[in-house]
């Protein structure tokens, strides 16, 4: 609402909004062992929105400091859990008691938006517990190219955003860029092809488990890339799309959601 208010020349609104947004800090920084910290549901979600607001109006309308108590509570979460199970991981998280690996619930989007946070995450941060845990998670891949949903889990299943290849196509993308390590766009570039070969999904057409989500694993490529293959590839997940509802074997439970819904 803040970024439409903004389009529409409605200043007055878009403070309002702002301002309910910015209120929300409280309740995810301070202590609660029911906040998670992942990107659906959690404070990486939060971080996101944070984000997205400034990146969308051009300007530090959420100020760093602001941005920077957030990073902060996520960080410390990770290490903590990280401490509690002994973990050589620097940054370990939990969800639903489970070490999930995907972009929607599990390491992968948490990493992912920690990288984007710019300024707010210092060199050290990004050295010494953002890189060693991304480290351990490229080492978490089937011989297949996916990733696991969670640890311990051997079943190379899922091909969807929010579990498996297409979610980590982001984070290795923008890994490369933010350390200039090119092992990190090759892994970025087999996560696509495990997406080409396996991510048409008869499941729904959403960006959380569907075809349409699977799609941005090839923009992302060709933004990363400038190769037209992924560009083409793209096109043929979203032609897949335009034949709605003829391959969707499942129903989604919340048909107008961002993440769930068709539309």
């Amino acid at each position: 609402m803040i970024v439409v208010s903004h389009s529409l020349g409605n200043m007055n609104e878009m403070k309002t909004n702002i301002d309910k947004l910015k209120s929300l800090i409280k309740e995810v920084t301070t202590e609660n062992p029911e906040m998670p910290d992942e990107v659906l549901y959690g404070r990486v979600g939060y971080l996101y929105a944070l984000l997205f607001v400034n990146n969308s109006l051009g300007s530090d309308v959420i100020e760093t400091d602001v941005i920077r108590q957030v990073v902060d509570k996520i960080l410390k979460s990770g290490q903590a859990r990280s401490k509690l199970i002994s973990s050589k991981v620097p940054l370990v998280y939990e969800w639903h008691g489970k070490n999930y690996y995907g972009a929607a619930h599990g390491v992968a989007g948490i990493l992912y938006v920690l990288l984007m946070a710019g300024k707010a995450l210092t060199s050290e941060e990004r050295k010494y517990l953002v890189q060693p845990t991304l480290e351990n998670l490229k080492n978490e891949r089937f011989h297949s190219d996916n990733f696991p949903s969670s640890k311990g889990n051997d079943k190379d299943k899922l091909v969807q955003w929010c579990h498996g290849a297409p979610g980590f196509v982001q984070l290795f993308s923008l890994a490369h860029k933010e350390f200039g390590d090119s092992r990190y766009q090759d892994i970025a570039l087999d996560c696509g092809n495990v997406v080409w070969e396996r991510g048409l999904l008869t499941k729904g057409y959403s960006l959380c488990h569907g075809a349409a989500g699977n799609a941005y694993t090839f923009l992302q490529l060709y933004q990363l890339t400038g190769d037209f293959t992924h560009l083409y590839r793209a096109g043929c997940f979203a032609d897949w799309c335009l034949t709605l509802p003829k391959h969707q074997r499942l129903k989604p439970e919340r048909p107008f959601s961002l993440y769930e819904g068709n539309l």
